[in-house]
Order: structure tokens, then sequence, then C-alpha cells
């Protein structure tokens, strides 16, 4: 052993005819010789050097955070990005990160302008309200807002609305780093308007909505409707903050959805503010927005939270794009992916499943595809699916570029609603490249 550990190569011999740099060289080399170091030691052989080199090298230069082909048949994947931008949305990105921008330059009056200008116009097209605001994600938008209104107060809230969102993160820990007393109010399943008028007291601050998207809850329940909560935040001269969550700005009857609520519909009822996402049923980047009355969006302006939370220029960029395509609904069926996946017809969805079997050997399954992204937990789409075996699902999500699917009862299921036709061919190239290794 001791002699097979002597014959290894130093690292100046091993990285001696690469034209990599020569740091990145150096560090992969010695990753692969204590690789091959280990090997030996446990008995077995130090392999091709230099083809280990070739890959660590290759793995060094990957970027972290890559392309990935969605096959899971979920919409508005958390782990995978959320929602895909639109065309418009990433013209506009690469417009205004390719050089320099007016984010915070009024070119009208030659002085220091607002990055919050930029979207506002759109916003209130779209959503009726008085005044808007962008901040990193929706969650900042809540804290922003009651930071803002209620430090040091207290805020109104159902106990059944108190939800947990991803990753264990709860609305109560978020919300109690507002500064905010949060008053819990009702039962999990049934809160009427008199328990918040019961909890008004001289604190009181804010009544807060915050919608269920994540989850339903069904049987004996009761939550009073969002005109009874405003009259009561009006009889007490408060305001009524309305968490939206998931950013659907089109009505129900455009899409397939269920009984979506949007921030025009929210505001029409007597919401003061509503907050919601721009990357989940919206349909752009993570962001969070904030529309309705002026006076209360220039408080959160001015709050000091709102510099910690404001959103950079490449989202600013995105998400004017993705909402200029809002101001014609159709054209936002089209072109906004998360939207035209949502409305596509199974049939289409079923041409797509089938065309990849015929490409890669495999079936067809009937599948239900789901919108994800802690939005509309009970909708399920009519999907349909590639069935190919299930030792593909590793070497898949290892390629390039990585393919991920469902793997289930033996199989492995390419979901199509979720993979577009040009998609369709780059899955059928993987599959190809993992079955000639």
């Amino acid at each position: 052993m001791d002699s097979r550990l002597r014959e290894l190569p130093s690292v100046d011999e091993l990285v001696r005819d690469t034209r990599e740099p020569h740091g990145l060289a150096v560090a992969a080399a010695r990753i692969v010789l204590d690789r091959a170091r280990v090997a030996i030691r446990a008995g077995g052989e130090a392999g091709d050097l230099a083809a280990e080199l070739e890959r660590e090298l290759a793995a060094a230069r990957r970027p972290a955070l890559r392309r990935v082909l969605n096959a899971t048949g979920v919409l508005v994947h958390t782990n995978l990005g959320r929602a895909p931008l639109p065309a418009a949305a990433l013209e506009r990105v690469h417009e205004v990160g390719r050089g320099y921008s007016n984010l915070e330059y009024d070119l009208d009056a030659g002085t220091r302008g607002s990055r919050q200008e930029h979207a506002v116009d759109i916003l209130r097209r779209l959503t009726g309200a008085e005044a808007a605001l962008v901040v990193n994600n929706n969650a900042g938008a809540v804290l922003l807002a009651l930071a803002a209104l209620a430090e040091g107060r207290e805020v109104v809230v159902s106990r059944g609305e108190l939800i947990e969102i991803g990753d264990g993160f709860r609305i109560p820990d978020v919300l109690a780093r507002s500064g905010a007393r949060l008053v819990e109010v009702g039962t999990t399943n049934r809160t009427r308007a008199a328990d918040y008028e019961r909890a008004i007291g001289p604190d009181t601050a804010v009544l807060l909505r915050v919608h269920q998207s994540n989850f339903r809850v069904v049987g004996f329940t009761e939550q009073p409707a969002l005109p009874e909560l405003a009259a009561v935040a009006r009889a007490a001269g408060l305001p009524l903050v309305d968490d939206l969550g998931s950013g659907a700005l089109l009505p129900s009857s455009k899409l397939p959805l269920g009984d979506e609520p949007t921030a025009r519909e929210s505001l029409d009822a007597g919401a003061d503010l509503v907050c919601f996402s721009g990357d989940k049923l919206l349909g752009g980047p993570q962001a969070g927005i904030v529309a309705g009355r002026a006076d209360l969006v220039e408080r959160l302006r001015r709050h000091p939270l709102q510099r910690a939370l404001r959103a950079d220029k490449l989202t600013l960029a995105a998400l004017e794009g993705t909402l200029a395509l809002y101001l014609d609904p159709e054209r936002a069926l089209a072109e906004v992916p998360v939207l035209r996946m949502a409305a596509e017809p199974v049939e289409t969805v079923r041409a797509r499943a089938e065309r990849l079997a015929a490409l890669t050997g495999g079936t067809v399954t009937e599948t239900v595809a789901r919108v994800g992204g802690g939005a509309l937990p009970l909708v399920e789409l009519a999907s349909a699916a590639c069935v190919l075996e299930e030792e593909l699902a590793e070497p898949l999500r290892h390629g390039e570029p990585p393919v991920v699917g469902v793997v289930r009862d033996g199989q492995l299921l390419l979901d199509c609603r979720t993979l577009d036709d040009g998609e369709v061919d780059e899955a059928a190239q993987a599959v190809e490249r993992c079955r000639s290794r």
C-alpha cells in the first residue's frame, strides 16, 4: 500500500498539462489525489487521475445555480425556483442589467428619484389601488406593513389564519419581528366578525386577514367575508390589511383554478392594503407587493425597514415586464408561463407526453398536476406523463440540463404539463445520454 501511495503523482505533475487557471487546477488536483489515497487505503484502485481531474475541473466550472427541466407537474415549484419568467420579463432584465439605468434618477427633473416609482402606475391600473410599493418578497411586505402601522401596538388576526409557510417559517413568528403584538381571535375552524369587534381596544392598530393559501379547513367552519371585516375596521377607524399571498391578478373566470381572490377584488371589498407575491400566480420574479391607500403606503415607504427589504433593479425590471402583459389579459394567459401551463388543455399535454414517450421508448399515463408554491392546495389539473424506468431518476438529475421528475410505484414519471415543446426534445436527449452511459 505504501508503495502504491508513493507512486501517486505530485500536485504539480498532475496539473502540468492542464490549461486551467493554476489555482483552480491545484485545488482540483488536491481533491483528486485525496480521493485516490482514500481508495488505495481501502484496498481499491486510484483510477484514471487525469480523467478524474478533468471531471473535477468541469464540476468546479459548472454554476451552482443552474437551469432545470421541471417534469414534476408542479407549476410553481418552490424548490425549482417557482415561476419561470415570461420572455418579456427576461428582455427587460437584459435591457436594464447590461448597463446603467434610471433606477433612482428622475430623467424629467434631472434629480434623484425613487426606485419605487417604476412599478407604481402599472400596479395602480391593474389593482385599482391609490398607491403601491415593491419589496423583496411577500413575507417582507407583511412584515413592513405591520412594522409601519402597528409597531408596539396590537394586530387582531384569526387563529385559523396563523399559518406555517415553507421551510418551517411560521407567520406568527415572522410577524412578531415587526414589533407588533398579535391578538388571536376565534378558533381554528370558526371566527366571526363579532370576535374582531370584541378584541378591539385602545392599543389596537390593525385588523389583519391572512388568506389560507397553502391549506384549507373544511367541515364545520366559518370566517367573516371581507366586506364584514372591512365594516368592523371602518367602524373602529382602523386599517384592514389583507395578506393575499398568491398574487392572482386575473379573475377566477379566466383560469380553471377555483375562487382565488385578486388584489382588485380585495380592495373593492374594503381592504385598505393588500399584500401579495410576485412569483406565484402572478408568474413574475420573487417580490412582495403592497397596494392600497396612498397615506398608508407612504408610511411604509418612509419606514426604515423599507430600505432593508427593497427590491433590486433586476427584480423591478422583471416585475415591470411581467405586469405589462396583464394590461392585455389574453396576452398574459398566452405569455406568462404559469398561466399558460395552468390553462393548457389536457389534450395538448397528453400529445406532448405521447411525443416524449415515442422519443424515449416510454409509455403514457394520466396524472394530476398541481399549482404548488403554497397556492390553491385543493386544485387538481388533469395531466399526462411519460413513464420510464426508475433507474433513470438519479442520472437525469445529474445530467446537463438536470431533469427532475417524480418516482412513484417503481417508475419515473416525467409530467408534461410543466415541460414545454422544446423541453420535451431536451428531456428525450437527456434520457438517451443516460442510457448510453
